[in-house]
């Protein structure tokens, strides 16, 4: 099972920046059913807040959202001091390189791809959060 938050030794907070509803409800039930605490922001510009207020302990970011898509999000993101430590995970329906290399440039920790497989997903989150945990 998961470790606890590296920020507050609770149960870790996900927060899911993700536009489809059907994406979002699979996605925070399954991590729900987990274990994890989830909150969720519907474009990039409500992600970057929601980041800010609700201070998860990892991200995982749509690329392709309205009003400001992921890959902007995380720059500005990962541009401040205080929200950069949180890590992200790309989710993209592009599953070509060029893509992970431009998700990991914009500062992403991870990328996955959709449609989500979750046990891959899972052992991704699983590893950022056991990485941060041990820098804690």
């Amino acid at each position: 099972m998961f470790h606890r938050s590296p920020s507050t030794g609770e149960v870790p907070k996900v927060l899911i920046v993700e536009d489809n509803e059907m994406n979002r409800d699979m996605l925070s039930r399954r991590l729900i059913r987990k274990g994890y605490s989830v909150v969720m922001a519907t474009d990039g510009e409500q992600g970057v807040a929601m980041a800010a207020s609700e201070a998860p302990d990892l991200i995982l970011m749509d690329m392709s959202l309205p009003k400001l898509d992921g890959w902007e999000a995380t720059r500005r993101l990962k541009a401040d001091a205080e929200l950069k430590k949180i890590p992200v995970i790309a989710l993209t329906a592009h599953a070509m390189a060029t893509d992970r290399d431009k998700a990991l440039e914009a500062g992403c920790d991870d990328y996955d791809t959709k449609p989500v497989d979750l046990p891959r997903l899972l052992e991704k989150i699983e590893t950022i959060l056991t990485r941060a945990a041990s820098v804690h």
